[in-house]
């Protein structure tokens, strides 16, 4: 029999089991919990990634909610033993949920709960910091300091891709990949071209206003376009960053016929999923082209990389970090936890599950409902009047 895991225990006496299977950021998300007389048991395991057999034990035959991340697999197995223990609610730590069965979820009754909101500008940052890194070499040369190879300014050295006046392309101008725009083209005077199913008339009118301004002020304006293809968007732009979502029509989104349709000095960044990028066809495209560049914080077999990725000097990899801002953090752990305590007391789910300022509002009391339950539909929770 293997040895049991590791916990730690918040309110013992508490009337609702709720598990945690990973310790998380912040203290907020644990005392709004035990102060509704949760008892909270944190997985303080030194494993990176449980086994649904881990997850399993943890549930054991009595347990009200589970707060879990997007490394576990979280299918038909572990939800109906959930459910057989009494389970009401399941939330990601996440925005993202393909690693969740939602149906299988359903079917038990089960509550699927994510947190969106609150990771708009900390990932738009993280792919414009991307951008910068790939395009001015920044990893190379700070290696090269590093290891003791300079011995003096020459003209070539580390010359990278001036940003100003190139053109930025976003596919998907959702939340996430409007902000990344705005920051490009405000922040660095780029011209702009997105695709997307949806026209973004907010980004438009923003690029528009901005150009009026730089032209008021005797500068030259900066202009959008919206592509009518995601090829169009690759063919013309110096630098392209992905926000699509992950499903059928989006997987291997770019591959080596789409690689080989962009600029040969161009930069493509991903803080989106893994797989909608073919790993493979990026490595080959990396190693026939040395000027273009990558930044990725996502892989599509997570944590592995596909071989040959990690040899590339013109790839800036970091582990997927785009969410890790203290305060982003903090505030999943605390939505994540609000999603199970919202369904174990029986609130209904919050009408706008992208305004979540209401709960992350340290001073007061959040409100009584479930920030964002994603199958609320399909299992019958009504929608919040406050």
């Amino acid at each position: 029999m293997s040895k049991p895991l590791q916990i730690e225990v918040h309110n013992p006496s508490g009337k609702y089991r709720v598990i945690s299977t990973k310790p998380m950021p912040g203290t907020r998300w644990i005392n709004l919990l035990i102060e509704q007389d949760c008892r909270l048991e944190i997985c303080i395991q030194k494993k990176t990634i449980l086994s649904v057999e881990d997850i399993l034990a943890l549930i054991g035959d009595k347990c009200d909610g589970v707060i879990g991340q997007l490394t576990e697999d979280w299918g038909e197995t572990l939800f109906s033993a959930l459910s057989r223990a009494g389970g009401k609610a399941f939330s990601n730590m996440a925005v993202g949920y393909n690693n969740v069965d939602v149906n299988a979820a359903t079917k038990y009754g089960v509550a699927v709960g994510n947190t969106p909101g609150v990771l708009t500008e900390t990932t738009a940052e993280l792919a414009a910091s991307l951008s910068l890194a790939a395009a001015r070499r920044i990893v190379e040369a700070d290696e090269f300091m590093r290891a003791g190879l300079y011995n003096g300014w020459l003209p070539h050295l580390f010359v990278g891709n001036l940003l100003k006046g190139q053109t930025v392309g976003v596919i998907g101008a959702g939340r996430i990949g409007s902000a990344y725009a705005r920051m490009m083209v405000e922040g660095f005077k780029m011209n702009l071209i997105y695709y997307d199913l949806y026209q973004s008339t907010r980004l438009e009118k923003f690029v528009t206003a901005y150009g009026n301004f730089l032209k008021a002020n005797g500068e030259e304006p900066v202009t959008w376009k919206r592509a009518t293809s995601m090829d169009e968007v690759l063919r013309e732009a110096d630098m392209i960053s992905l926000h699509p979502i992950l499903d059928k029509t989006t997987y291997h989104l770019v591959n080596k016929e789409r690689l080989s349709k962009m600029k040969k000095e161009a930069i493509l960044i991903n803080c989106s999923r893994g797989p909608v990028i073919d790993e493979v066809a990026l490595v080959e495209h990396l190693k026939a082209n040395p000027m273009f560049r990558v930044g990725l914080d996502v892989f599509e077999d997570e944590p592995y990389m596909k071989p040959g990725l990690a040899e590339m000097k013109n790839a800036v990899i970091v582990p997927h970090i785009a969410s890790a801002s203290k305060w982003t953090r903090e505030g999943m752990a605390t939505l994540a936890a609000l999603n199970v305590l919202g369904k174990i007391k029986g609130y209904p789910v919050w009408s706008n599950p992208n305004s979540v300022e209401a709960f992350l509002d340290e001073k007061s009391t959040p409100p009584a409902a479930c920030p964002s339950i994603v199958n609320s539909k399909a299992i019958g929770v009504p929608i919040s009047k406050l």
